[in-house]
């Protein structure tokens, strides 16, 4: 059902994604104990900059961060879950907690959208389950001196990747988005843990994929390029496919034309608010990002369209009225020949 409503907004116009979370977090200013609150008070590491852990210990400053990207026009917002599985939790030593993690970030993300639907009914909102390319990868070594050796195996991705999935299934997310997949292994880990759960439990969701190009190589970080990246997850049955973090719109835009050229499925991009400055701040203003955005949409590129770091709340509003002056990009109808 929810993938034939997408299929039905995506082919009138340019749906909106929302903009940045840690961006958002950052506002609050937010102390070591604040990341603690009472649960975990007397926790035995220290939690500050566990952003994911936010959905269990200030669940209402999440929720307000939602709001305030639905309010902006955001269609689509993304669970607090970048770093939700177990292998990334490792860092503070917080596995256990990645089941409950993505069911209350998911639950939050529902709660927002179903409360500003009941404000503004004028058009449906979706809650995106983001999985996140975890820590670790399973295509290159993290020894310089031993190029055979993997810090993770695919067996061990997928594990998490499925608990990560039952999580924000139950929480009642609407979408699933693997996103800045910088290798397309431990995507492909996800997607198959994806499509495992989904055949268990005898169940479909739409299921979106965002890559990450990471330099003016045009490739990413395990070495392929926009069009292998398609090629290796376009057999996964996809809603959309699309590009998001590392650069900005400026410098991202010959990789989203060749995805938009490539694909046959609906193209997604959310762009970093440019690049970052010699202190990691993000300088680009929601005028000069969303003028940017708008090449894009007057050149046909875009089915969605949002933002990632360094973005904010003003930044997907200027995005949201540029991308409601164009069409969507016309996805284009696979032709087969019979052979001889």
């Amino acid at each position: 059902m929810t993938k034939a409503i997408l299929e039905n907004i995506l082919k009138d116009r340019i749906m909106v994604i929302d903009g940045a979370m840690g961006t958002m977090i950052q506002r609050y200013q937010l102390s070591e104990e604040d990341y603690r609150g009472t649960r975990f008070a007397d926790y035995g590491s220290s939690l500050k900059g566990n952003n994911d852990l936010l959905s269990i210990t200030q669940p209402a400053i999440i929720k307000e961060i939602h709001t305030a990207y639905l309010a902006a026009g955001a269609d689509i917002i993304e669970t607090n879950t970048f770093s939700a599985t177990s292998i990334a939790m490792a860092d503070y030593h917080m596995e256990t907690l990645a089941y409950e993690l993505n069911f209350e970030s998911a639950r939050i993300a529902k709660e927002a959208v179903l409360e500003f639907m009941k404000t503004d009914p004028s058009r449906p909102r979706f809650v995106a389950g983001a999985l996140g390319p975890t820590n670790k990868t399973a295509s290159l070594s993290p020894d310089v001196n031993d190029p055979g050796y993997r810090g993770i195996t695919f067996d061990q991705l997928v594990a998490a990747y499925k608990e990560q999935t039952k999580g924000l299934v139950d929480g009642g997310a609407d979408v699933l988005l693997v996103e800045t997949v910088f290798d397309t292994l431990n995507a492909k880990a996800a997607l198959y843990a994806i499509s495992e759960y989904f055949d268990e439990n005898n169940m479909e969701m739409p299921i979106m994929v965002s890559g990450t190009i990471t330099d003016a190589s045009g490739r990413t970080l395990s070495g392929q390029t926009t069009e292998a990246f398609w090629n290796s997850v376009s057999h996964a049955g996809l809603i959309s496919v699309g590009l998001n973090c590392a650069l900005g719109a400026k410098d991202m835009r010959p990789y989203i034309e060749e995805l938009a050229e490539k694909s046959w499925v609906y193209v997604s991009c959310y762009p970093n608010a440019g690049l970052p400055n010699e202190f990691g701040q993000y300088d680009q203003t929601p005028q000069e990002m969303a003028s940017f955005i708008e090449d894009f949409c007057k050149s046909g590129f875009l089915n969605m369209v949002g933002g990632c770091c360094g973005t904010t709340p003003d930044h997907i509003k200027a995005i949201a009225e540029v991308a409601s002056k164009y069409p969507p990009r016309q996805v284009p109808e696979l032709k087969f020949e019979e052979s001889l």
